[in-house]
């Protein structure tokens, strides 16, 4: 039995998993979508915040000059850029950020960081980090932690390979 691959290969035989295998798999895809659910709602609630603006925010506050292209800012969110652009807007309508477009490139648009949006991120952000820490991080030893890490460099390389 072969199953349909996004790089089109139908050719290879499908692999089953075992037991463990099985297990690790249910238990992350479950665990990881409630633990990203809670953390939105947490956000919504104590910060009147999107965990998807949040990342926006936090990558924007990351950057030398507190914007990016969108065309970067969609990469780093895994978001497409019409929805992007959505949220962008959105954002903006709330003050959180700017847009602009760039100079001698009549078809790059930057976002960029305003100072309401730093001070609602820097507002949101001890409370966020709280939640982490306690429904993810603080749950695992310092080797948990650089095998999660390691793990998810390893799957984000598989998946930069096909997209």
């Amino acid at each position: 039995m072969t199953a349909p691959r996004p790089d089109g290969d139908r050719a290879r035989p499908t692999r089953w998993l075992d037991e463990d295998q099985q297990h690790a798999w249910r238990s992350y895809f479950d665990n990881s979508r409630r633990l990203t659910d809670m953390l939105h709602r947490s956000l919504q609630f104590n910060s009147d915040m999107a965990l998807a603006e949040y990342r926006i925010l936090v990558l924007l506050s990351e950057s030398e000059d507190g914007s990016l292209r969108m065309s970067s800012l969609a990469d780093g969110v895994i978001s497409s850029r019409s929805r992007l652009t959505h949220q962008i807007r959105r954002m903006e309508s709330a003050g959180l950020v700017e847009r602009r477009g760039v100079a001698g490139d009549g078809r790059g648009v930057r976002a960029i960081l305003t100072d309401k949006g730093r001070e609602k991120l820097v507002a949101a952000a001890p409370g966020h980090v709280s939640d982490v820490r306690e429904y993810l991080i603080d749950l695992l030893d310092p080797e948990d932690v650089r095998a999660l890490g390691r793990i998810f460099d390893k799957v984000g390389g598989a998946l930069d390979t096909i997209e």
